[in-house]
C-alpha cells in the first residue's frame, strides 16, 4: 500500500518524515518555505494522518514503505529529513539504502534505545469514548486531566476530525499504536552505518540528545554535525522555525 502524501514545488526531491502522533501537515508551513528549493514530499507513515492502518508498526516496515514510495514516484537521490520517531525511520532508511540518500537530516532523536515514555499520553487518547463525545472541545476536557501542557494537547487534537456525519475519531491507529508503544524506542541496529553528509539538530532545551549520545551518533554517521536550535524544546521545527529553516537550508547548500 502507498503512504499518503502532499506534494509542493520541483527540483530535488526532500522527503519529510513526522514524529510519533504526528502527520505531514504538521510541517506545511516550513514545507511551503522549502518547496522554493526542493520539490518537498510531506508523508503520512503508516497508522499516522491519512495513511493505511495496520496491526503492525516496526521501524523496519516504516523503511519498506518509504522505499516502496520512492519506487512508486520514481525518485532517485533524496535529501531525507526526519524528526523524532521519524528521525529513527530516516536513520534506519539511510543505513539500508545509503545510495538513495544524498544527505540526511534528524531532528531531536538519537540513534539508542529510548525507554518507553508516552504512556501517560495513551492513557489520555484511550480515556476519549468516542461513542459518548461529539465535539473537540469535550476530547480536550478529557485530555487535560492527563496532560498538563496545552501545546501537547493541541497538537494531538489535530488528529480529531469527523469520521462520519455527527462521530469524531483519531487520524491515527491508536489501537496499533497502543498495542506496539514500545517499538518505538528501539535503536538503530548495531554496526549499521550511513558514510554521507548528515545534520543532527537538536532542541537546547530537550533531552532527546545529551553529550553520552555524540559517540554513538559518530559511530553510525561518522559524516555528521550536531547543531543546537536555540530557545527549543522537543518540537525544535515549530518552536524556532527560522533556525531551524537556516540550519537546513544551509547544510543543502554546503
Amino acid at each position: 500500500m502507498l503512504l499518503h502524501s502532499k506534494i509542493l514545488g520541483k527540483r530535488e526531491p526532500l522527503i519529510i518524515l513526522h514524529g510519533y502522533f504526528g502527520m505531514g501537515d504538521n510541517w506545511k508551513s516550513l514545507a511551503n518555505k522549502f518547496s522554493e528549493f526542493f520539490e518537498v514530499h510531506l508523508i503520512d507513515q503508516r497508522n499516522h494522518g491519512r495513511s493505511f492502518h495496520s496491526d503492525d508498526f516496526t521501524y523496519e516496515l516504516m523503511v519498506d514503505d518509504l522505499k516502496n514510495y520512492i519506487s512508486h514516484y520514481n525518485l532517485d537521490k533524496i535529501y531525507l529529513l526526519g524528526h523524532s520517531m521519524g528521525g529513527k525511520t530516516a536513520m534506519l532508511f539511510a543505513v539500508n539504502y545509503p545510495e538513495i540518500v544524498k544527505k540526511l537530516i534528524i531532528a531531536d532523536i538519537a540513534p539508542k534505545y529510548y525507554p518507553p515514555h508516552h504512556q501517560f499520553i495513551l492513557e489520555a487518547l484511550n480515556a476519549v469514548d468516542f461513542n459518548k463525545i461529539n465535539s473537540r472541545r469535550e476530547v480536550e476536557q478529557v485530555l487535560k486531566k492527563y496532560i498538563d501542557e496545552e501545546g501537547i494537547r493541541q497538537f494531538l487534537l489535530k488528529n480529531v476530525y469527523w469520521k462520519e456525519k455527527g462521530k469524531l475519531d483519531y487520524r491515527f491507529n491508536l489501537e496499533s499504536l497502543t498495542e506496539n508503544n514500545q517499538e518505538v524506542g528501539e535503536a538503530l541496529p548495531v554496526f549499521t552505518m550511513y558514510e554521507g553528509p548528515t545534520l543532527f539538530l537538536k532542541g537546547e532545551n530537550s533531552g532527546y540528545i545529551t553529550e553520552e549520545d555524540i559517540p554513538l551518533i559518530q559511530a553510525h554517521f561518522p559524516n555528521s554535525k550536531i547543531i543546537t536550535i536555540k530557545n527549543s524544546g522537543h518540537w525544535l521545527h515549530a518552536e524556532n522555525p527560522k533556525q531551524f529553516y537556516d540550519e537546513v537550508l544551509k547544510f543543502y547548500l554546503e
